[in-house]
């Protein structure tokens, strides 16, 4: 007898013949038409609040930490406290607060010191609670005038530093350098404009990355420092983005090669970058003006400001620079590079390493003996 169809099971799942709807996770689906631009604007305001914690809470605990260190100093003037209570004052607050960082004896010595470096809670509030705990450390770490703290304080919020750049700022006397290049800004700029773009520019430029041996030609120099764009780009400071090196310039029936061509975000120009591996000659100059003029006109957007040239050399007069830089139209700023191995050697060593002058010396009467004891055979 044939096979009788069989009828499905009482319990058997029956294929469902519709998808249940889900959000659409990916897609736009049918959502509405401005969702995408609700949803950027959405993260956006996410991202910035939650910077704004972040730096609320910062500025909270340096604060605190500020509260703790003067109340040391108090006690301390009022009562004599000595290490032996800042102990027992660390081992209570991390027993009552065992989840809360920064209640070591140490840290809490770096309150008392932070205290008593900053009388003034209005400038800890205003400056030094923009940057972090570990900044101000370095602070009092490497630095003992309190205008020059201040002074990287405010650069390093400005800049954005971590605590590591901060250091390295510090140890190559960033403040002694910047703004110090000779320029004809004054005279080429709008007043505002100049100001800004004179605290651009420092003088000397440190290349210490390039190693102990200075290159001999522009090209070496220019292929090093390409080597070492990231360090470079630190030297420069903030701002600065790279264009291209060897950029050509078209003038005419002759082509031009700039060395180096950044664009500089808070001027809003192009920033010529020319390298000579020896000193200071006034023919620099005129070559400079050439390519300003020439990035000016085949580069600059209407938009942009003036360009501006940066002639890094190994060395300089300066009386020849200002008069070289005198009647010049466009804005040119003149700045020595070195490579300054001896200063970062520990003052005790320095003292301890002969001049060039007792060398040769040495050298003259080495060669006086061996002639002498030469001839005595």
């Amino acid at each position: 007898m044939a096979n009788k169809p069989r009828k499905p099971e009482q319990n058997a799942r029956v294929p469902e013949q519709t998808e249940a709807r889900r959000p659409d996770a990916g897609g736009t689906g049918d959502l509405p038409a401005d969702y995408a631009t609700l949803l950027t604007e959405l993260k956006q305001r996410i991202r910035e609040e939650r910077v704004r914690v972040v730096l609320a809470a910062n500025a909270a605990m340096v604060l605190l930490y500020w509260d703790i260190g003067r109340t040391i100093l108090q006690q301390q003037a009022q009562e004599g406290w000595g290490a032996k209570v800042i102990d027992r004052l660390s081992a209570d607050l991390r027993r009552e607060f065992p989840d809360m960082q920064g209640l070591s004896p140490r840290n809490l010595k770096y309150m008392r010191a932070f205290a008593a470096a900053w009388p003034d809670r209005h400038i800890v509030q205003e400056v030094l609670a923009q940057i972090t705990w570990y900044h101000n450390i370095a602070l009092l770490d490497k630095l003992d005038v309190p205008e020059v703290r201040l002074w990287y304080a405010r650069k390093a919020h400005e800049e954005g530093w971590s605590r590591n750049i901060l250091v390295l700022q510090i140890e190559r006397c960033l403040h002694e350098r910047l703004g110090k290049a000779i320029t004809n800004f004054p005279a080429t700029l709008p007043p505002a404009d100049s100001d800004m773009a004179a605290q651009v520019f420092k003088d000397p430029y440190l290349f210490d990355f390039l190693g102990t041996d200075d290159p001999r030609r522009e090209r070496e120099l220019e292929q090093s420092l390409i080597d070492h764009i990231q360090r470079f780009l630190l030297e420069l400071g903030a701002g600065f983005a790279f264009v291209g090196r060897q950029v050509l310039l078209e003038v005419g029936d002759r082509d031009f090669y700039v060395d180096l061509l950044f664009y500089h975000l808070k001027l809003r120009c192009f920033v010529v970058v020319e390298l000579k591996a020896g000193p200071f000659d006034p023919a620099y100059v005129g070559q400079m003006n050439l390519y300003l003029s020439a990035v000016d006109d085949l580069l600059r957007h209407p938009d942009d400001k003036p360009t501006i040239g940066l002639l890094l050399c190994k060395g300089k007069d300066r009386l020849v620079v200002e008069y070289a830089l005198r009647d010049v139209a466009k804005p040119i700023g003149i700045a020595e590079w070195e490579t300054r191995l001896m200063a970062t050697l520990p003052e005790e060593l320095k003292r301890s390493l002969p001049t060039v002058e007792e060398l040769e010396a040495e050298l003259e009467n080495v060669a006086n003996k061996t002639q002498e004891e030469g001839y005595g055979g």
